[in-house]
């Protein structure tokens, strides 16, 4: 072991090289913030999504390969943001990514859109005609008994 690992002046010299590829402190703390890592990485691609993929094989394998969400998302990120191409590839499923290697289309294969069951408005409802078995109550009626 050399006395730079020993002192730790090594993981002071990365995370220099860290800061200065991410562009100062204010974007390291801005990335740490979202992702909870401070990683940096080749850009393989991005999709439709806005979605930027990285890859740096000096992290261990299954870590080697991430995603960072568009700042549009800013924390309202999920799993289903991610096309199911550029999810096998995350996943080492694949190893050439989409923007490489695009896998075969077929005519019958629906375009892939994100769960929008958190937003309100876009959420699905099942319409019901039967009555509920417990009615709420609402202030200013007298309780219905059946």
């Amino acid at each position: 072991m050399s006395l730079k690992a020993w002192l730790g002046v090594d993981k002071i010299q990365k995370f220099g090289k860290i800061v200065k590829e991410l562009g100062g402190v204010k974007a390291v703390l801005k990335k740490r913030y979202l992702m909870d890592v401070t990683r940096v990485g080749t850009l393989v691609g991005s999709d439709k999504f806005g979605n930027k993929y990285y890859e740096n094989n000096e992290y261990f394998v299954p870590r080697n390969r991430w995603v960072e969400f568009p700042e549009k998302v800013w924390l309202d990120y999920d799993a289903s943001q991610v096309p199911p191409e550029w999810h096998s590839w995350l996943h080492h499923i694949t190893d050439d990514a989409p923007s490489v290697k695009p896998p075969p289309t077929q005519n019958w294969v629906l375009d892939h859109k994100e769960n929008t069951s958190i937003d309100a408005d876009k959420k699905y409802i099942p319409y019901s005609t039967t009555r509920t078995k417990v009615q709420g109550w609402q202030p200013g009626q007298k309780p219905q008994f059946d």
